[in-house]
C-alpha cells in the first residue's frame, strides 16, 4: 500500500485522516517515520505554512507527504488572527487567552463575520498540490460550550446553525468542518489517482 507521511504527531488529526484514507494509503506520523525536530512555521499564509511543513518532511525523506495549517479569519480584524490563531495571545498562551483577546478586539464591532480555513499541502515527487476547506460563520459575544471543543470552538457559530462548534456533537462538527472538507478533497484526489492507475 502507498505510504504518506503526515507532518504531525497530533493524535486527533491522525485518527481523523487515517479513518478517511483507510484502505487507500498508509498514513505515517512524524515519530513513526523517525523524524524529530522543530518544524518551521514562519510563512504569512496558511498555504505557505502547510508548504513549509510538507517540504521539511520531503527534504529529509524524499517520501510523499502532506501537512496542514488552520486559521480563524475575522473580517472586522482584517483577517486576523489567521496564521497566528494558535498563538494569538502570545507564544505560550492558552485557548482561553486567545478567546479573551479575540472578544476584546471585537468589543463594539457589529460585524462578527468569520471563517475557519484549513489548507492541506500534499507533496508528491517534490511537487505540491493544495486542498482547502472552509466554513463560514460568526463570532459570538460570549462563550457557548457544553465542555466540548477546543481552540475558538466556544465562540464560533457556523452559518445555518444556532449553536457554537463546541456545543455540536462531534460527528456533526466533523461532517461540516473546515478540516473535514479539506481532508475529503485530499481523499477524492488520492482515490482518483489510484483509480486512474488501475485502468
Amino acid at each position: 500500500m502507498r505510504r504518506l507521511i503526515f507532518a504531525t504527531n497530533n493524535k486527533h488529526k491522525v485518527e481523523e485522516v487515517r479513518a478517511a484514507l483507510d484502505g487507500l494509503v498508509e498514513v505515517v506520523t512524524l515519530s513513526e517515520a523517525g523524524l524529530q525536530g522543530e518544524i518551521p512555521e514562519t510563512a504569512d499564509t496558511l498555504e505557505g505554512n502547510a508548504l513549509q511543513k510538507a517540504q521539511w518532511v520531503w527534504e529529509r525523506t524524499h517520501t510523499d507527504c502532506f501537512a496542514d495549517d488552520t486559521g480563524l479569519e475575522v473580517d472586522a480584524l482584517d483577517g486576523a488572527p489567521g496564521v497566528y490563531s494558535a498563538r494569538y495571545a502570545g507564544e505560550h498562551c492558552s485557548f482561553d487567552d486567545n478567546i479573551d483577546k479575540l472578544l476584546y478586539a471585537l468589543e463594539g464591532k457589529e460585524n462578527r463575520r468569520a471563517r475557519f480555513r484549513t489548507v492541506i499541502c500534499l507533496i508528491e515527487n517534490g511537487h505540491p498540490t493544495y486542498f482547502e476547506g472552509r466554513v463560514e460563520g460568526q463570532i459570538l459575544r460570549e462563550r457557548q460550550s457544553n465542555g466540548e471543543g477546543f481552540g475558538y470552538d466556544p465562540v464560533f457559530m457556523p452559518d445555518r446553525f444556532a449553536v457554537s462548534f463546541a456545543e455540536m456533537p462531534l460527528e456533526v462538527k466533523n461532517r461540516i468542518s473546515h478540516r473535514g472538507m479539506a481532508v475529503a478533497k485530499l481523499v477524492e484526489y488520492v482515490n482518483g489517482k489510484r483509480e486512474n492507475s488501475d485502468e
